[in-house]
């Protein structure tokens, strides 16, 4: 049985209050259609307890990498926080397809996802180091990212200035996933009248995605 990732980075995760968990929830009935025994885990970033880097993390890491000190070494703060590090890179290596849905907020993704994302980021896990540069272990993995935006970043000024959605698809490629197109709502804010077709439109891609990463085959 296949397994679908679906994570979310909105404090508003409520379909009637999202319109990216609008295009999401499509996205996931369709894939649900193709595939009916996938097991689907939702992650709502809002609700979960995150693992930070912070003092302890660095100091686990470092200790361990590098420094000589074994598991039992550390400190309870230390030993708790990277084990529960390592749990959360767990459940995320476990899938086989990955669906992020985010806003844009201030030209990048919420910080949030960041944190989320700082947990994957596990040298002998999820990437190795080798005299070529450094390889994603996360392959035969597909990944999309559904992002809403109010502005317009695909042309024009702020083009150069969309981060968001660059580093999703950037730290999942650096993964070692295959990383689909991004399904983008945009000018929802700018073009208010025109937000049932903006969405109308995006809900048509979410479908065809879906169908499109239905029908890759996984294999290990």
């Amino acid at each position: 049985m296949s397994k679908l990732l679906y994570i979310t980075a909105n404090p508003k995760k409520e379909p009637r209050l999202s319109k990216g968990a609008q295009i999401g929830e499509v996205f996931l009935e369709t894939f649900q259609t193709e595939q009916p025994d996938v097991e689907i885990e939702r992650m709502h970033l809002y609700d979960m307890e995150i693992p930070r880097i912070d003092m302890d993390l660095l100091y686990a890491r470092a200790k361990l990498s590098f420094m000589g000190y074994t598991f039992d070494q550390l400190s309870d703060g230390e030993r708790e926080k990277y084990t529960n590090m390592h749990a959360l890179a767990d459940r995320f290596i476990a899938a086989d397809y990955y669906v992020f849905v985010t806003p844009i907020w201030n030209l990048g993704a919420p910080g949030i996802l960041k944190e989320f994302m700082d947990n994957m980021f596990l040298v002998n896990k999820t990437f190795i180091s080798t005299e070529q540069g450094p390889r994603g272990l996360l392959t035969n993995r597909k990944a999309i990212h559904i992002q809403t935006r109010g502005g317009i970043y695909s042309t024009g000024p702020m083009a150069d200035f969309e981060m968001g959605d660059q580093y999703v698809r950037k730290a999942l490629t650096f993964l070692g996933m295959d990383v689909m197109d991004t399904i983008v709502a945009e000018g929802m804010d700018h073009f208010p009248k025109q937000t049932p077709a903006i969405m109308a439109k995006a809900k048509e891609q979410a479908i065809e995605a879906a169908k499109a990463m239905a029908k890759r085959t996984i294999t290990t």
